[in-house]
């Protein structure tokens, strides 16, 4: 019986000469000699296969992303945090990638959300000598990856528009080689690199701009652990117009006169969805696979979350929004305050589903949530909310959420009491806080009261914030940019940071 279908397609040769071909092996094995192939063995070691015809770009970034070793700080399947195509979904949902692809801008946005430091250039950007020697960099390091954008017909390819990572160049030929992740279709191979700049200097149709290459390196220290701007909610495009477009009007039509009532103005006229907005990213493991004990790894991470959670709750803007949240005239749709096993309870559920491999429905009920307090060798406890959940078949899941915690001041909105020390989880004050920390600075030049807006700009400044919130409200500043980007579908447009 026939089966319908293609398997595989034949490589073009030439222009491209196959990678496993004798003339292949060849170029590899001068381009190792000659130090262009350091690159190669990271990606290597993490080469996937697309999973859809249209993943090519999340492919590639996965592909990127493990090879730099970034730490994805959430789990892919039991226990193993890890990059997945089903995991880049922060700029673009899945589905629409699914059937229409990714763009150039998009696949950056990706990159930079994910915690990646991306340099991203479009043929009318550069040059080809300047390409030429971005990919002698970057496969000469294991610390830098390149992504090419290109269009296949150059190479008398079947398709259009694709992506993939650059794996080594041999000088001598001035070819660069292509670690094709449609492997369903086409091998990895050489390709010339006049050619190649030629297949990136191309038109997408979906934007009407050139295409190009990225490069991915990682940052010395993960750029965001706590606190997350989300696009998974349809919402985002509202919350994104009111931060960047309607609050700098607001401030301007407005006759202010003092902190409080710049705070209340923003926080009363917040869209009813900012709470889908700006979450703090909780840890969820199942019980039975560490046991009581947390791992020095899960114990690190928490750390410096608990470190950042006490620099915000140190902040003079932290103090300022914590008692308009307290003030029986506060009308914040965000005033009602977190209910730790509240919380624990719907990303139990969520981390269950993850867990168990699914991606985003959330079919089961966690039935009962528990909090304890867990201590180390020393005296620092840590803050565990164990729950019971429940899926549509009745098949029960035991998981953990861990929870990041300062010690709570006199004003503390939101705590928990645990051994008798009263402790503070994140909640609406502090996300709230940070969230005002990551507007951009121009947000606040319209307040025309010059003492006021001194005050405003006293507050919010990030030069004097401690390191590591400090990185933590520059990354959120960044994600903010870039979902702004994609609301206006200007992402491709404007590839420069804020």
């Amino acid at each position: 019986m026939a089966v319908a279908g293609l398997y595989r397609r034949i490589l073009p040769s030439p222009p491209a000469i196959e990678f496993a071909s004798s003339e292949g092996k060849r170029l590899f094995s001068e381009s190792l000699q000659n130090g262009t192939m350091e690159g190669f063995f990271k990606l290597i070691s993490h080469f996937q296969t697309q999973s859809e015809p249209a993943y090519c770009g999340l492919a590639s970034l996965s592909m990127v992303l493990n090879a730099l070793a970034i730490d994805p700080q959430r789990k892919w399947k039991g226990p193993w945090r890890w990059y997945d195509e089903s995991m880049l979904d922060c700029c673009e949902p899945l589905e629409k990638v699914q059937t229409d692809g990714i763009t150039f801008g998009k696949v950056a946005c990706l990159a930079q959300c994910a915690g990646a430091k991306v340099d991203s250039f479009r043929t009318n950007q550069s040059t080809i000598d300047d390409f030429r020697n971005h990919v002698v960099k970057c496969t000469s390091s294991e610390h830098c990856h390149l992504i090419a954008s290109y269009h296949r017909k150059p190479f008398k390819q079947t398709g259009t528009g694709h992506f993939s990572p650059i794996g080594g160049y041999h000088a001598e030929s001035d070819m660069a080689l292509i670690l094709d992740v449609a492997r369903f279709k086409y091998p990895p191979h050489w390709v010339p690199l006049a050619l190649l700049w030629e297949a990136m200097d191309t038109i997408d149709e979906a934007t009407g701009r050139p295409r190009g290459f990225m490069l991915i390196s990682s940052h010395q220290r993960a750029p965001s652990l706590l606190y997350t701007l989300s696009c998974r909610d349809e919402s985002w495009v509202s919350m994104a117009k009111y931060l960047i477009d309607d609050v700098p009007i607001l401030l301007k039509s407005e006759d202010l006169k003092n902190v409080h009532e710049v705070l209340s103005l923003l926080l009363m006229s917040l869209p009813a969805c900012a709470g889908n907005f700006i979450k703090w990213v909780a840890e969820v493991r199942r019980q039975e696979e560490e046991g009581s004990s947390l791992s020095k790894e899960e114990k690190d991470r928490l750390a410096v979350k608990e470190e950042v959670l006490q620099q915000v709750h140190e902040t003079e803007l932290y103090k300022c929004v914590t008692d308009l949240l307290s003030s029986s005239t506060s009308n914040c749709k965000l005033r009602k305050k977190d209910s730790l096993t509240e919380i624990a309870a719907n990303v139990c559920c969520e981390g269950a589903a993850l867990l168990s491999g699914g991606l985003t429905s959330r079919n089961g009920i966690c039935c009962r949530t528990c909090i304890r307090c867990l201590k180390d060798n020393g005296d620092e406890h840590t803050t565990v909310v164990s729950g019971t959940v429940v899926s549509g078949g009745g098949n029960e899941q035991e998981v953990d959420m861990l929870v990041p915690v300062s010690k709570a001041t006199a004003r503390s909105s939101c705590d928990t009491t645990l051994n008798n020390c009263i402790v503070m989880h994140p909640a609406n004050n502090d996300v709230l806080t940070v969230l005002l920390l990551a507007l951009p600075p121009s947000t606040w030049l319209d307040i025309q009261d010059e003492s006021l807006l001194a005050e405003i700009q006293g507050l919010v400044s990030t030069e004097n914030l401690p390191d590591a919130l400090q990185q933590e409200v520059l990354h959120l500043r960044w994600q903010l940019h870039y979902l702004k980007r994609c609301k206006d579908k200007e992402v491709d447009n404007d590839l420069t940071l804020p």
